[in-house]
């Protein structure tokens, strides 16, 4: 089984890259932020209180991600492989989901990030506020924060894939196309 870590900041992509990835390799597409919001609009406990962290522009706790993508992998667990979007957002996630993996007698392959301009991310933002509805991404405030707060707690675990010499930075400027054909050149030398 093939385990693929989308990287990148907010509004870098990995959602529509993920599904373009999902239907050429057959991989299933493991969403944090759309199973989070799942939990929202159901308005379970855990997704009123993560709502108002998400509003806020910060993470959700690693416990709550660790157990969503467990629960999630389970529940999925006869796949061909899986791309990971938005997950693992901090050092711990990922220490802990290779634990998690490993019980599993499974890794993560690579890890594969999208660089894009913080411009670029707050633009593509708003413009997806435009049509998702989603209050975090009308703030350009908000917007700022999370680029912010990936920065400073997400982008460090591109060091701990790239200690590990699984982690590969692509250019996600360009049109949808574009990008999506550097994924393939990378993901093609795992698969």
């Amino acid at each position: 089984m093939i385990n693929i870590v989308l990287f990148g900041p907010p509004g870098a992509g990995k959602g529509t890259q993920a599904d373009m990835l999902k239907e050429k390799y057959g991989l299933n597409h493991i969403s944090t932020g759309e199973v989070i919001r799942d939990e929202i609009r159901r308005g379970t406990p855990r997704g009123l209180a993560v709502k108002e962290v998400i509003e806020s522009g910060k993470l959700a706790s690693d416990e709550m991600v660790l157990g969503i993508i467990g629960e999630y992998m389970a529940s999925h667990a006869d796949c061909k492989g899986n791309i990971f979007d938005g997950f693992p957002r901090t050092t711990r996630q990922a220490e802990e989901f290779d634990k998690m993996l490993s019980s599993r007698s499974e890794t993560v392959n690579v890890m594969v990030s999208l660089d894009v301009p913080d411009e670029e991310l707050v633009k593509r933002l708003k413009l997806r506020a435009e049509y998702s509805g989603r209050a975090d991404d009308a703030d350009e405030k908000v917007i700022r924060n999370r680029i912010a707060v990936y920065k400073e707690q997400t982008a460090v675990v591109a060091d701990y894939y790239a200690r590990q010499e699984k982690y590969v930075a692509i250019d996600g400027l360009g049109t949808i196309e574009e990008v999506f054909s550097r994924l393939c050149a990378v993901i093609d030398r795992y698969i």
